[in-house]
């Protein structure tokens, strides 16, 4: 059993020593704990790097191990099991110089001449559909000549065990893909098949006590991957304490896990590994690195956008206050133009009431000159008819001048007036 009181250490020994000092009823118990302690303290490798996983499961003398291994991948797609295999060659050669290589993690021929093609993937590089598209075509084709017919080709299957989420909307951790009929999922051909395990949504499920690996082969295999996460720095003791109680009624399985002890153990094979996790941790950080620049410059993108988007409404604000001001103007030019339309009209009838003034004035003097003339007119007929009345009355022509104001010349010619008058009567 593995301690935990350093998440770094994957130990066997203090847990295995609690167990073998139980009282246990079975010899044979007492026995597998006892050789489980005997492994002696050191530190497991994740199988999830691709060199631990080759080691284990690319192996000739572990056949029997990647046979039950694979299994349980064609059990969940209901086709039979596998009786025989053979490991192929992993390096899948180019056709034209410029052509870009291809290196298989594990690569499988079935004795049905099926392949499979396994691939162990520590970190998201994030192009695993388009990657695993591109190796399903160069492994379908390989063996295709000028001269062979395309019934040579046979099927093959993809298996991509990731440790990081690819499916984000989609909640189950091991899901298959083939090519169907959209409307009514019919199989176009069974030379395709992809399969992609989540092992992050693995252990979620494990965590939520959802996985039952004593019913399901398939889940066992995937929990041994899962138990020992390098990438995050921990070991599920829980998960390593059940599949050891599996592993008593379960020779394969037991197999793989004391193989997987004996490899973490050997000098010259733990160097490789941890040259290899170093390499994949470094590519890891780096790549981190990246996510965190490419982070830093969507941030400062999206701040410089927000900036733009503020200039961008302040130049509005402004453009609006600019038009209003615009449309203040135009209507205090409306209100002027109407002011001195105004002005213009009051202007006219000043000069209209000026002109009616003048001949009001005009229409008045004349009036007050007949008026004068008539006055006068009047007023010589009174005294001329006064100095007729002296006239008649004998008086001298000087002394009525004096008296009427009128000339000797006009009394003179009164009385000339008058003296015809009598003549005539």
């Amino acid at each position: 059993m593995l301690s935990t009181s350093q998440t770094t250490s994957y130990h066997l020994l203090s847990t295995t020593n609690q167990m073998i000092t139980e009282d246990l009823d079975n010899y044979e118990e007492r026995q597998y704990y006892q050789s489980l302690y005997q492994m002696g303290e050191h530190e497991l490798m994740d199988l999830k790097v691709d060199y631990a996983f080759k080691q284990l499961f690319g192996s000739e003398k572990n056949k029997e191990i990647t046979r039950s291994f694979l299994n349980g991948f064609l059990l969940k797609s209901g086709k039979g099991p596998i009786q025989s295999l053979t490991f192929k060659n992993v390096e899948i050669s180019r056709e034209y110089e410029n052509d870009k290589a291809a290196r298989l993690d594990l690569l499988i021929e079935t004795a049905n001449n099926e392949k499979i093609n396994v691939e162990i993937q520590f970190a998201n590089q994030y192009n695993m559909v388009k990657r695993t598209l591109y190796y399903w075509a160069r492994i379908y084709e390989q063996p295709l000549t000028k001269a062979q017919e395309y019934d040579v080709l046979q099927p093959v299957l993809t298996i991509n065990i990731m440790n990081f989420n690819l499916f984000e909307d989609v909640p189950d951790y091991h899901t298959v893909y083939q090519l169907l009929e959209r409307r009514m999922h019919i199989p176009l051909t069974d030379l395709i098949e992809c399969h992609f395990v989540e092992m992050p949504k693995l252990i979620k499920a494990w965590e939520e006590k959802a996985l039952d690996p004593k019913e399901d082969p398939l889940t066992r295999w995937l929990l041994l991957l899962g138990s020992v996460d390098k990438r995050r720095n921990k070991f599920h003791e829980d998960i390593f304490q059940e599949l050891e109680e599996l592993a008593m009624n379960d020779q394969t399985l037991q197999d793989a896990m004391d193989n997987w002890n004996e490899l973490s153990q050997t000098e010259e094979q733990r160097l490789r590994y941890e040259a290899r996790l170093k390499n994949l941790l470094d590519e890891q950080s780096r790549q981190r690195s990246m996510e965190r620049k490419a982070e830093q410059i969507r941030q400062r993108e999206e701040q410089i956008k927000q900036r733009e988007k503020k200039v961008v409404q302040r130049e509005d604000r402004i453009e609006q206050r600019e038009d209003k001001i615009v449309q203040k103007e135009d209507r205090i030019e409306q209100r002027e133009d109407k002011i001195v339309q105004r002005e213009d009209r009051l202007k006219q009838k000043q000069e209209a009431l000026k002109q009616k003034q003048e001949l009001i004035d005009q229409k008045q003097e004349t009036v007050t000159d007949q008026r004068n003339k008539l006055e006068q007119q009047t007023q010589k007929a009174t005294v001329s008819e006064i100095a007729r009345q002296l006239l008649r009355q004998g008086l001298e022509i000087g002394l009525i001048s004096e008296s009427t104001g009128l000339s000797i010349t006009e009394i003179s010619m009164l009385q000339q007036e008058l003296d015809n008058e009598r003549n005539k009567n």
